[in-house]
């Protein structure tokens, strides 16, 4: 087989949001026992005199949950690539109950990986930036959030208060993308394989990758428009048109309406979805105007044990590496 897969992907990874309507089969609501079993898990953990991030999972025991949770993985690697845990009642804990509770199951699914160079691994995301700044990061705003995948195997979302308005959680299968581009615009294809600078905010100079990667029978892909550009620009290689336009088909394609599926993450809820097979989205929101009242989330990043192989030249990454000690 070539570099390029030219076969149609078929199975649950290529969903489309319109195939979907009225199927909640990805939502699980979290059961009594299942919150007892956390409810446990925390208070063992207290007990100890453990806080977060201090604390393994041994620490944290769940019981047999352990064993629904690697099914959820195997769910994220090899079937539709994400889900949502509904009923967390994150209103009748602490700030610092909700951090043990939400790392301790990540605990249990994978290594939660650093998220910035400062070495967060819970990351807050809140319209607390300021928008005039360019080192301002959108998740920081309650600007529209482009669809993108993060630098680590999965992504979790924990919501722990709604927006007044707007706010909305969008995904779109990477797959459905691919076969569209692959059934429809087939001349595009090869540009999508070939190395592209990519220049986070958080890194000094840009890193090459390709947009696809296809290796072990799997699709994987890396995608935010806006990191392409900015790495292209401080290379000083501008896009040709031909690159320019396919990544505008790229932007058409994950934007239709049939393609995404939308869904309004309420309090409690821990979204979970594959960074190689989902890409994810928001769009802008109305806060309250009071802090203690306006949206927050919680992200996660999992370094996950049941995670893909990837191709030599699809360099993937787990987050940051841990901060220079301080003399």
């Amino acid at each position: 087989m070539g570099l390029i897969m030219k076969q149609a992907i078929t199975g649950p990874a290529a969903w489309k949001g319109a195939d979907m309507a009225g199927d909640i089969s990805w939502l699980h609501h979290l059961s009594d026992p299942i919150l007892a079993k956390l409810d446990a898990a925390l208070a063992h953990v207290q007990a100890q005199g453990l806080t977060f991030p201090h604390f393994g999972k041994e620490d944290f025991p769940i019981g047999d949950w352990a064993q629904q949770l690697h099914a959820y993985s195997d769910e994220l690697e090899n079937g539709r690539g994400f889900l949502v845990l509904r009923g967390l009642p994150v209103e009748r804990y602490s700030e610092a109950q909700i951090q043990i509770l939400y790392y301790g199951i990540g605990l249990h699914m994978g290594i939660p990986v650093r998220q910035n160079p400062k070495g967060d691994l819970l990351g807050l995301v809140m319209n607390v930036g300021d928008v005039t700044k360019k080192t301002t990061r959108v998740y920081e705003t309650n600007l529209y959030l482009p669809y993108h995948s993060d630098p680590s195997d999965v992504v979790g979302l924990l919501c722990i208060r709604k927006a007044k308005q707007g706010g909305l959680s969008s995904l779109v299968s990477v797959a459905a993308i691919y076969n569209e581009i692959l059934q429809k615009h087939p001349e595009y294809l090869g540009l999508y394989y070939r190395t592209w600078y990519f220049s986070h905010l958080c890194e000094d100079q840009p890193s090459l990758s390709p947009i696809f990667s296809h290796n072990d029978g799997k699709l994987s892909c890396r995608y935010l428009r806006q990191y392409i550009e900015l790495g292209h620009e401080i290379r000083n290689l501008p896009l040709s048109k031909v690159e320019i336009e396919a990544l505008d088909l790229f932007d058409e394609i994950m934007h239709r309406a049939d393609f995404r599926l939308d869904m309004m993450l309420e309090p409690g809820d821990l979204q979970f979805a594959n960074n190689y097979a989902v890409l994810h989205s928001r769009n802008g929101f109305e806060d309250h105007g009071v802090h203690e009242l306006n949206r927050k989330m919680l992200r996660l990043w999992v370094k996950m044990p049941n995670a893909r192989t990837l191709a030599p030249e699809f360099p993937g990454r787990n987050g940051f590496p841990a901060p220079a000690a301080v003399a």
